[in-house]
C-alpha cells in the first residue's frame, strides 16, 4: 500500500524577507571583511617586500665587510707569514754558520793537541814546561771553550727555529682557515634570488655552540701574529748575539793562534842561539883539547928530558963517594950535585904535577865535549819538533770568518 509524503513546511512571508536581509548583511560584512583582509594584505606584501629587500642588502653589506675584515687580517697574516718564513730561513743560515765555525775549530784543535804530543818527545833538559806549552794548553782551553760556546749557541738557535716554525704554522693555519671563509663567504656575497642551486637548508639556521664572537676570533689572529712578532724580535736578537758571538770566538781564537805562534817563534830563536852558542863552545873546547892533548906531550917531553940530567947528577954524586981517604971531602961540587938531584926531583915531581892536573884538565874538557855534543843533540831535536813538526801544522791553521 502506498506510503503518503509529507509536504515540506512553508515559511511565513516576513521569515522569507527576514532571509534575505540576513544574507545581504552577511554578504555585506564578509565582502567588507575579505576588502580589508586584502588592503592588509597588500600592506603587507610590501612591507615585507621592502623589508627583505632591506634586509637583504643590510646581509649583502654585512658580508662585505665580514669579506673586508677577512681580507685584512688573511692580508696580515700573509705578511707575518712571510716575515716568519725569512727569518726562519735567516736562522738557518745563522745556524748553518755557527756549524761551519764549530767544525773549523776541529783542525786547529787537533793540532795544538798534536804540537802537545810532539812537544813530549822533546828529551832531557829541554823537556820544559815553557811558554810555548802554557801557551798550546790555553789555546786547547779556548778552542773547547769556544766549542762548548758555540754548541750551546746551536741548541739555541735550533729552539729558536722550531718556535718560529711553529708561529709560521699556526699562522699558516689560521690563513688557510680565512681562506676558506673567504671563498664561502665571496660565494654567498655572490648568491642571488634567481642564483641556481638554491636549496632549503632549515637544518642549518642555528648558532653553532662551537662558535666564537667576532672579538674571540680577531683575538685568536691576533695572539697568532703577537706570537710570531715575539719569536721574529727573539730571533732577531739571538742573530745579533750570533753575529758578537762569531766575532769574538774568531778574534779570541786568532789573537792565542797568534800567542802561541809568537811563543813558538821565540822559543825557536832561543833554542837556536843556544845552539849556537853551545856550537861556539864546542868548537872552542875542541881547539882547547887539541891544545891540552900538545900541553900534556910537551910536559911528558920535558919530564923524559929531565932523566938524562937525573941519572948523570946521580952517577956523578955515585961516583964521587969512592973518592980515597980525605979526598972523600964535603966540597962545593958534592954540595952542588945533591942540590942538583934534589931540584931536578924536584922540578919532575912539579912536571908531573902540572901532567896529572892537564890530564885531568883533558879528561874535563873531553866530558865537557861529550856534554856540548849531546846538548846539541838535544837543542837539534827540539828545532826539529819545534820549528820543522809543530810551526809546519800550524801553517794549517786559517781562522776564516763566517
Amino acid at each position: 500500500m502506498a506510503r503518503l509524503v509529507q509536504p515540506p513546511p512553508k515559511y511565513v512571508p516576513e521569515e522569507w524577507h527576514a532571509s534575505n536581509h540576513l544574507q545581504y548583511f552577511t554578504a555585506e560584512k564578509e565582502r567588507a571583511a575579505a576588502e580589508r583582509l586584502r588592503d592588509e594584505s597588500e600592506r603587507l606584501r610590501v612591507e615585507i617586500e621592502v623589508r627583505t629587500v632591506e634586509t637583504q642588502e643590510d646581509v649583502n653589506k654585512k658580508l662585505d665587510q665580514r669579506i673586508t675584515d677577512i681580507n685584512f687580517w688573511k692580508s696580515e697574516l700573509d705578511r707575518n707569514q712571510s716575515e716568519t718564513e725569512e727569518e726562519i730561513n735567516m736562522m738557518l743560515n745563522f745556524k748553518a754558520r755557527l756549524e761551519r765555525a764549530l767544525a773549523d775549530t776541529e783542525l786547529p784543535l787537533m793540532i795544538a793537541q798534536q804540537c802537545l804530543m810532539n812537544r813530549e818527545k822533546r828529551i832531557k833538559i829541554d823537556l820544559v814546561h815553557d811558554n810555548v806549552e802554557m801557551q798550546l794548553l790555553k789555546e786547547v782551553e779556548v778552542i773547547e771553550g769556544v766549542q762548548a760556546l758555540l754548541k750551546r749557541t746551536i741548541e739555541q738557535a735550533t729552539e729558536q727555529i722550531r718556535l718560529l716554525r711553529s708561529a709560521r704554522y699556526y699562522l699558516e693555519k689560521d690563513r688557510k682557515d680565512k681562506f676558506h671563509a673567504n671563498k664561502i663567504d665571496n660565494t654567498c656575497a655572490a648568491l642571488k634570488n634567481d642564483s641556481p642551486g638554491l636549496v632549503y637548508a632549515r637544518d642549518a639556521v642555528k648558532i653553532e655552540k662551537n662558535s666564537v664572537t667576532p672579538d674571540e676570533w680577531e683575538d685568536f689572529s691576533n695572539k697568532n701574529m703577537l706570537k710570531a712578532e715575539r719569536e721574529k724580535n727573539s730571533s732577531t736578537s739571538l742573530r745579533s748575539i750570533i753575529d758578537g758571538l762569531l766575532v769574538q770566538t774568531l778574534n779570541d781564537l786568532m789573537n792565542q793562534c797568534r800567542a802561541v805562534n809568537l811563543a813558538f817563534e821565540k822559543r825557536i830563536e832561543e833554542t837556536l842561539k843556544a845552539k849556537t852558542k853551545l856550537e861556539d863552545h864546542l868548537m872552542k873546547v875542541k881547539e882547547e883539547i887539541a891544545a891540552m892533548e900538545e900541553n900534556i906531550a910537551t910536559l911528558q917531553r920535558a919530564i923524559a928530558l929531565k932523566i938524562a940530567p937525573m941519572k948523570v947528577a946521580q952517577t956523578r954524586v955515585e961516583n964521587r963517594t969512592f973518592r980515597p981517604n980525605i979526598e972523600l971531602c964535603r966540597d962545593r961540587v958534592q954540595y952542588r950535585l945533591i942540590d942538583e938531584v934534589v931540584e931536578i926531583s924536584t922540578n919532575i915531581e912539579r912536571l908531573q904535577e902540572k901532567l896529572y892536573e892537564a890530564e885531568s884538565s883533558l879528561k874535563a874538557l873531553i866530558r865537557r865535549q861529550l856534554s856540548l855534543e849531546e846538548d846539541i843533540e838535544v837543542k837539534e831535536n827540539s828545532l826539529f819538533i819545534d820549528r820543522d813538526q809543530c810551526m809546519e801544522l800550524r801553517k794549517q791553521i786559517t781562522h776564516v770568518p763566517h
